[in-house]
């Protein structure tokens, strides 16, 4: 039987990465707000490309949830629902407690001390976007310390929206969030550190639940 050569052919992806990164990146800094209009032509001429390319990268930043696409509307910043916050929630919850069991049973030394030093990071953060990154490099250090592949890429499946959220939780009330943060994920780290898995899924469970009850409220 003779090889099958009806493949379609390989498209380099390189030019629409890099615009995705960089209208991720103008959401992020909160140049586009949730609900802001993310028009093609505009988007082309400011970064100096064609229309394809901004095309293709506003297709992955749909799938990351991050924008939604309707052909009455065009593309927008995702405006986070109350369900939306609610099933983020909840997801992020399931996630964490295995990631924090894991964690508790497999971490090195070498893996607590990177999560400590997001926190010093924290410490450092000039403005309340580099809080924000600098909060989910945390998780992504978590994540990492509870050494499950398939378990990162879910968080990572995630983690765009839950920047959304934090962004969209500090866009109503910032009720000192850069204030208390660092010392919230010191007291996170720890009890990771002292392998104390009762006093750490306590803590990540409050920790959630701050941020997603102040939503609820709003």
């Amino acid at each position: 039987m003779g090889e099958r050569t009806d493949m379609a052919p390989a498209r380099r992806r390189g030019l629409a990465d890099e615009v995705a990164d960089r209208i991720r990146e103008a959401i992020f800094s909160g140049t586009y707000a949730p609900g802001a209009q993310l028009r093609e032509v505009e988007l082309a001429k400011a970064l100096e490309v064609s229309r394809g390319p901004v095309r293709e990268a506003l297709l992955r930043l749909e799938r990351e949830g991050l924008v939604q696409g309707e052909w009455h509307r065009g593309t927008t910043v995702t405006t986070l629902s109350a369900q939306d916050a609610s099933e983020l929630n909840s997801l992020r919850g399931a996630l964490e407690q295995l990631a924090v069991e894991r964690l508790l049973k497999y971490a090195s030394d070498e893996d607590l001390a990177a999560i400590e030093k997001t926190v010093d990071r924290m410490d450092r953060a000039e403005d309340v976007h580099a809080m924000v990154w600098a909060d989910l490099e945390f998780h992504d250090a978590v994540y990492a310390a509870a050494h499950h592949s398939r378990l990162e890429a879910a968080w990572h499946a995630i983690r765009s929206q839950v920047h959304l959220f934090l962004l969209t939780r500090i866009g109503l009330s910032d009720d000192g969030y850069t204030d208390h943060i660092p010392a919230e994920h010191r007291d996170l780290a720890h009890a990771l550190r002292a392998r104390d898995a009762e006093r750490a899924l306590q803590l990540f469970a409050e920790h959630r639940s701050h941020a997603f009850d102040l939503l609820m409220n709003q």
